[in-house]
């Protein structure tokens, strides 16, 4: 195919594409892709019937390839051959037969299809071990996606200001993890043209449910434009969790009511505006670690073949193949500045243009690896803590990944807070009877002081859960001791078989009703603790509605009725009465600073002659002392101090709450529990029940109460002796 003439010079800033409608020949657009190694770099533009015509990038300044085309306008599909040295021996992997995706594209349209012409190797030679040598020479263009030119004044319309977002201070936080597509699937409220899309999760319908549980952020998972893996799409199925990236400026097509060639923009800043409006933020689960280009013989869709060394950590005795820290084939190597740049740009395109509120970052310690291990101080880490717009969004940790020494909890800087699976295994762990004390739960309940007060953090640093989208939901997890994955096709290979679950005398579903009664008292124990915890509650999407997924513990290739949510289960008063427990507790969190501390609880008294903020009680009553949290026993007391806080207000008061007893009993049979006396009771004092997991909700004289077996008691406590 011949070169087009008629590329002007154009700016090397900013990358990507950006129509200009004043631009020095008339309305064009500049295109501007770096490629440092590269040779040459052909733009390629796409009619209406997908014919190509391509203009060949003269300029280059900065290591970046540029040039204005007059006329083309928003809605115009492009991509890039870039042409190169073909070396695999180092890393060098340029090959001009493959159409790339602008990594800096705001749009994608089309789709990806499974093919070995998309490859730049030859997958089927016969020599295996060497396949990835031999470059393949065959036109790709027709299996991949193209980039989609989008105007700045529409890309920047209905966009929220700053004036309008939420900013609800961590310590306010509660997190729902949530599937932009599976959320609204099955909603009947939202109307089928826009369920499974960006404007139904901004229905009224939707947002309905959102505010009537209290939430206040929704964690989304991937919505960055991803494609579906070759092994996936040849059993005839998605990655349907989007863990699978390829387009890190441009909001997942398959979500948009709109179209693809440019309206799932203004479509996903419109959801993001009706959800501030709803006083709810918008947090994006980013997969920086990786993308979907997989290992060598994986697809060649675009940074492999605009300049596969400078983007991927490359194995060091074998440059030929990737330093894999994640277990999808490839790493992105942030120890080089433009790969920072690339990850860093997009932040900042999510937060200033799309107007979302903050980050979950998928096996962050994956972005922190230097040379020799995940550093605390990593480049990236720094730009992100100098960054004066994105040091001031919230940021979350996954805090491992699958390389050496990668499991990094509590070891990311201040600004972070961080998923706490120490959190999950503890909570599961002590409801299911297999903890044989109750320290690490002591832990667990205050904040996670052990993992986060070392460096000045605060309990906010943990973000505590019980489930997420990996592993079972809150109902799967007491309905089945195993995994049940056979729909994903790997012979049960995928999915942990950690699940820490149990199925309480039946697995799966099952209409024995006391089997039925103790889960759904499991169900409502778990809830209560991860919102009576210390730190930032995360539900997962559904746990409140008793979603199951059959006991599929790794759903992410099932796009269907077991990873949606079931909002059919509303019909039935169990799933009702859980539901309004859970929107309940969190009423009850958001009134009462003491369950969502800012500092840690010092377990000493403000002031002279006050009480602790803090205590530890036995079933006798007593304070717990040294031996008794290594004495064997599924019990627990404990008194928060609402009235001994020694934190201040906005304007510098003293904050005082009530004072709180949560009392916990994992073991099969009813506890007497001593309740506190003086100095944490008046005499003849009453507690009063807030919340019961076993169903009494009856006032309880100062004495004692009987704890249910499998329950947990919530009491507001008497207030203190003067």
């Amino acid at each position: 195919m011949e070169l087009e003439a008629g590329t002007r010079p154009g700016s090397p800033h900013p990358l990507g594409a950006r129509f200009r409608p004043d631009g020095p020949c008339g309305p064009g657009t500049n295109f501007a892709l770096w490629a440092a190694g590269a040779e040459a770099v052909d733009l390629c533009l796409f009619d209406e019937d997908g014919r190509e015509t391509r203009h060949r990038l003269t300029e280059q300044d900065v290591q970046v390839w540029h040039g204005f085309l007059p006329g083309v306008r928003p809605g115009t599909r492009y991509g890039y051959r870039v042409h190169g040295r073909w070396d695999p021996w180092t890393g060098a992997r340029w090959n001009p037969a493959k159409l790339l995706l602008d990594p800096y594209a705001r749009a994608i349209d089309g789709n990806y299809t499974a093919h070995d012409a998309v490859c730049a190797a030859v997958r089927n030679w016969p020599e295996a071990d060497v396949a990835d040598t031999v470059r393949d020479n065959r036109d790709s263009a027709a299996h991949v996606p193209r980039s989609v030119v989008v105007a700045d004044d529409d890309h920047r319309s209905d966009g929220p200001s700053d004036d309008h977002r939420p900013r609800t201070p961590w310590s306010e936080t509660v997190l729902y993890e949530l599937h932009v597509r599976g959320f609204t699937m099955r909603h009947p409220d939202v109307p089928p043209a826009l369920r499974g899309t960006y404007a139904g999760l901004a229905h009224p319908a939707a947002l309905a449910h959102l505010t009537r549980l209290g939430v206040t952020a929704v964690e989304l998972l991937p919505v960055h434009h991803h494609v579906s893996e070759d092994h996936l799409q040849a059993r005839g199925l998605v990655n349907y969790w989007g863990y699978n990236t390829i387009g890190y400026f441009a909001p997942h097509a398959g979500y948009s009511a709109s179209g693809s060639r440019g309206g799932q923009v203004g479509e996903f800043k419109r959801m993001v505006r009706a959800l501030h409006a709803a006083g709810i933020e918008v947090i994006l689960d980013v997969v920086f670690n990786h993308t979907a280009e997989g290992a060598e013989l994986g697809p060649t869709l675009s940074l492999r073949g605009v300049d596969n060394a400078a983007h991927y950590r490359l194995a060091p005795h074998r440059p030929r193949g990737y330093a894999d820290y994640t277990g999808c084939g490839n790493t992105l190597d942030t120890r080089r500045p433009q790969v920072i740049r690339l990850i860093t740009d997009s932040l900042r395109h999510w937060v200033a243009e799309m107007g979302v509120d903050g980050f979950r970052f998928d096996l962050a310690a994956a972005l922190a690896r230097a040379s020799d291990g995940v550093d605390p101080e990593h480049p990236f880490l720094s730009a992100v803590a100098q960054d004066p717009l994105l040091s001031r969004v919230k940021l979350i940790a996954e805090p491992w990944d699958v390389g050496p020494g990668g499991y990094r909890l509590g070891g990311f800087p201040p600004l972070w807070a961080e998923w706490n699976d120490r959190y999950r295994d503890t909570v599961r762990d002590f409801w299911r009877g297999a903890r044989p004390d109750v320290r690490e739960l002591g832990y667990r309940l205050s904040g996670s002081s052990d993992l986060y007060q070392r460096d000045g953090r605060r309990p906010y640093a943990s973000v505590n859960y019980v489930t997420a989208h990996d592993g079972f939901t809150l109902r799967d997890l007491v309905s089945y001791d195993r995994k049940h994955n056979e729909a994903n096709g790997e012979g049960g290979r995928d999915g942990t078989d950690d699940n820490r679950s149990w199925n309480h005398g039946a697995e799966g579903e099952t209409t024995d009703p006391e089997v039925t009664a103790l889960r759904l008292r499991q169900l409502r124990n778990l809830m209560a603790t991860l919102l009576l915890s210390t730190g930032v509650p995360m539900i997962t999407a559904g746990d409140e509605l008793g979603r199951t997924q059959g006991g599929n513990n790794n759903a992410y290739c099932q796009d269907n009725e077991v990873g949606w949510v079931d909002w059919s289960t509303l019909e039935r008063p169990e799933w009702r009465e859980l539901c309004e427990l859970t929107a309940r507790l969190v009423r009850l969190r958001r009134a009462h600073p003491v369950l969502r501390r800012r500092a840690f609880f010092s377990g000493r008294a403000a002031a002279p002659g006050g009480r602790p903020d803090l205590a530890w009680f036995t079933p006798l009553g007593k304070e717990m002392t040294e031996a008794d949290w290594f004495a064997p026993t599924a019990c627990l007391g404990m008194l928060l101090s609402g009235s001994a806080m020694s934190e201040r207000d906005a304007t510098g008061r003293p904050v005082r709450d009530d004072d709180f007893l949560l009392l916990l009993n994992a073991g099969h049979e009813p506890v007497v529990f001593t309740l506190p006396g003086e100095p944490w009771a008046a005499p003849e004092a009453r507690y009063e029940t807030v919340v019961d997991t076993a169903g009494a909700g009856e006032p309880h004289p100062a004495g004692a109460v009987v704890l249910g077996g499998r329950a947990l008691l919530l009491l507001r406590a008497p207030a203190a002796l003067p």
